[in-house]
């Protein structure tokens, strides 16, 4: 009995994996996917789908819709202000076509740390790797590794990140953004170090070998070849025209970065991002107002986003919570927290594989953390220490194929195809995090 629950729990991630490959939306394959689980382990599909699943949407969505309502409407006013391309010219200019690889990762790493949406920052960054790319003769294919690796590697689970992953654990372990000590910060520098090198030895190979940069054949982004030619004609220049200045255009990303860290120490950590995220957007809007053509139209959109990168999430949480209701899914839970080793271990194991169910960093922390802080909790673990386990271990498997961002940034962003440019990406988002997450257990066991 135990062995065909388990056997469901993992066939309905394995349906919900191919059909997200195969383009179907997240929130209709994570319903169809709760339904295939709740038959084959046996539960009532109208408590499955009316109770489990809907408890874990709404819960989620409660919890974490000002976030994103905040974090998507900054995103929007940084990329209809232009602050964006500024950032992301600035970058290309200093580091060169020579750089190519560099060049891109450090443009998405510093707009997603400063609380810029990954979606915005993909979008943002595309055209720019395009002609760095185009002039370096690189190829194509590693334009979605090097986005990817920029923008959820060591930006998202680092200590003092904006972003939801390093904020989610502070509201299960009663502590702040910058949990973690000089542990959390070593991890985050070994996989940017790391990282970087393994990405450029791997595109070096590739040159090598003979590839060259060529687009795809057809690409979703019509227009972007041309935007991506017209910045390589202004990279000699001095400065981008139409564009603000750099200063300007990065102190919204500061404020938000300083607001959360310093007001964090002193009130809850989700109320100082809210904070620190609308400070952004006034600034943004006051410092930058003659770029923002349409104020209410951008507020409108960014909302309208967030509502939809929101339901996403929740959907897969919906499938998650699901799972969870399986007897499989408790008997799971329990070899974890009694597996040999440290005790973070387990906590690590746990999260990972729960983030990769969902195909999800923040909707399976959303899971886990409920049903996985309150036992270590009792043990006296160190709570900065298990933040900073969670952070890391949100960032592992959910980069599987059918993790959301993977897919648009891949597909919808750069017009590429699984084959040719996942393999890289789950090197530096998956098997890499990973190991540094196997590493950051010992340390925080040893010291």
């Amino acid at each position: 009995m135990v062995f065909i629950g388990l056997l469901g729990l993992f066939a309905s991630l394995g349906l919900l994996v191919y059909l997200t490959m195969k383009g179907i939306n997240i929130i209709i394959g994570a319903i169809i996917c709760s339904i295939v689980l709740a038959i084959f382990d046996g539960l009532s599909l109208e408590v499955a789908l009316m109770d489990d699943y809907m408890t874990g949407f709404v819960n989620y969505f409660s919890s974490w819709f000002f976030v994103f309502l905040l974090g998507a409407i900054f995103g929007k006013f940084m990329q209809e202000t232009k602050s964006a391309d500024s950032i992301a010219a600035w970058i290309s200019r200093r580091f060169g076509a020579k750089r190519a690889v560099f060049a891109v990762v450090a443009a998405a790493a510093i707009m997603t740390y400063g609380g810029v949406s990954l979606f915005v920052v993909g979008f943002a960054v595309y055209p720019i790797a395009v002609s760095l790319f185009r002039e370096a003769n690189l190829p194509h294919r590693f334009i979605p590794p090097a986005l990817v690796f920029g923008s959820i590697s060591f930006t998202m689970t680092s200590p003092g990140s904006p972003e939801i992953q390093n904020i989610i654990p502070t509201e299960f372990f009663g502590t702040t953004p910058t949990a973690g000590g000089w542990i959390g910060v070593l991890c985050a520098l070994i996989i940017m170090v790391a990282g970087g090198l393994w990405l450029g030895s791997m595109v070096n190979k590739a040159s090598q070998n003979g590839e060259v940069f060529s687009l795809p054949r057809e690409s979703p982004l019509k227009g972007l070849e041309e935007t991506a030619a017209t910045v390589s004609k202004t990279q000699g220049e001095k400065k981008d025209e139409g564009l603000p200045n750099i200063i300007i255009a990065i102190l919204p990303l500061a404020l938000v970065i300083v607001l959360l860290n310093v007001l964090g120490q002193f009130m809850n950590p989700t109320i100082a991002l809210l904070i620190a995220l609308t400070v952004g957007i006034i600034d943004a809007c006051v410092t930058m107002h003659k770029f923002l053509r349409e104020f209410w139209q951008s507020l409108a959109v960014g909302a309208q986003n967030s509502l939809v990168a929101l339901a996403n999430t929740c959907a897969v949480v919906g499938f998650g919570s699901v799972a969870a209701a399986v007897p499989a899914f408790d008997i799971l839970v329990d070899s974890l927290v009694n597996m040999p080793g440290p005790p973070l271990l387990g906590l690590a194991v746990g999260v990972t594989l729960i983030c990769g169910i969902t195909g999800s960093a923040s909707g399976g922390l959303g899971i886990a953390l409920p049903i996985l802080a309150p036992i270590y909790m009792s043990q006296g673990l160190d709570p900065g220490a298990m933040h900073r386990i969670s952070a890391l271990a949100s960032g592992g498997l959910d980069s599987l194929p059918h993790n959301g961002y993977v897919v648009t940034t891949i597909r919808a962003i750069c017009g590429e195809e699984h084959k040719r440019s996942y393999k890289p990406i789950f090197m530096l988002s998956v098997v890499l995090p990973t190991i540094v997450l196997s590493l950051a257990v010992i340390l925080y066991s040893v010291f």
